[in-house]
């Protein structure tokens, strides 16, 4: 009887990277009403990439297995730095500033699909039914989540119409940033790209957030907002990026594009613990989707199959 051929090893240690990128980074969508009503958009932004500025400084240094940069991946970190950075910032802060939570939960659950899309024309990663079901539930269960969140009162809060165009622009860019981060993680390492691209960001929005910051009163901030700030800054210059990145050098970017779930889920828990929203049957039904869309995507496919991604595309 010939040897079965060994199942792929499952790369737990990246899953879980890319979980916790995803969970950090909802997180701080999820509080960002409350820095909003403390600082302006420009002046938010640039803050945060000026105090991740700082403790990224030796993030800077090259390791030893990378080759110098080339030109082709100096074009790649500013466009990452610009749509994943900057644009998705503003756009993010934005959206959120001029609709509703409700809003924001509903479109960030295109990122998945988004991810999958610009996966397939940009990268040419094939999708397997699994990895598109597994997309499939999650935009479900994350789509169930914000409807049950309102009491079923869909769009009852009145919102721009460029509000939530805003927030679809983000949901573009944030899948923009993990398409070209799959391109990196090859040749530049995990902790030079976030130092790399938060240095982008920093010279990108420099203008507008001096510009906002001339006529603006420091003194009225108060502490604890000011600590809010600071956790705001390295979750999302320094230690989502690098978990990001950790992960994408084992992942396709298509099924990397899964744990973006993450993102609205953990906003919507931050709601729930930090803002006492309630929790019911609906809200345990829309987490049951997301997870079972994690799982599809993620289980270890049957000896001998062949991997969802081509060769080359996961180094």
């Amino acid at each position: 009887m010939p040897a079965l051929a060994p199942t792929a090893a499952v790369p737990w240690l990246a899953y879980a990277s890319l979980s916790a990128s995803m969970a950090l980074v909802g997180s701080y969508v999820g509080l960002s009403k409350l820095l909003l009503a403390a600082f302006p958009v420009f002046l938010l932004a640039w803050l945060r990439f000026g105090i991740a500025a700082v403790a990224m400084l030796p993030w800077l240094r090259r390791e030893g297995w990378e080759a110098p940069t080339t030109p082709a991946d100096r074009r790649l970190l500013f466009w990452q730095s610009f749509l994943g950075n900057f644009l998705f910032s503003v756009t993010m802060l934005f959206g959120v500033l001029h609709t509703s939570a409700l809003a924001a939960g509903v479109v960030m659950a295109a990122i998945p699909a988004a991810v999958a899309l610009l996966s397939r024309v940009l990268l040419g990663e094939r999708l397997t039914p699994r990895v598109a079901a597994g997309i499939g539930c999650a935009v479900a269960g994350i789509a169930l989540l914000a409807v049950v969140k309102s009491g079923g009162h869909a769009g009852a809060t009145a919102a721009p119409w460029w509000g939530y165009a805003l927030l679809l622009a983000a949901v573009f860019c944030e899948a923009a940033y993990v398409v070209i981060g799959k391109r990196l993680t090859g040749r530049v390492s995990p902790r030079r790209i976030s130092a790399l691209i938060n240095l982008w960001g920093l010279a990108l929005v420099t203008p507008l957030g001096l510009w906002q910051a001339l006529s603006f009163d420091f003194a009225a901030v108060a502490p604890p907002t000011w600590g809010l700030l600071v956790f705001y800054a390295l979750a999302a210059s320094m230690v989502t990026v690098w978990l990001w990145m950790r992960g994408l050098r084992e992942v396709p970017a298509s099924r990397a594009g899964v744990f973006t779930v993450w993102l609205p889920l953990s906003a919507a828990l931050i709601g729930i613990a930090v803002l006492g929203e309630p929790f019911g049957a609906g809200h345990g039904l829309a987490f049951a989707l997301a997870l079972a869309g994690v799982v599809l995507a993620t289980w270890p496919a049957a000896a001998g199959r062949v991997s969802a991604a081509p060769r080359g595309r996961t180094t």
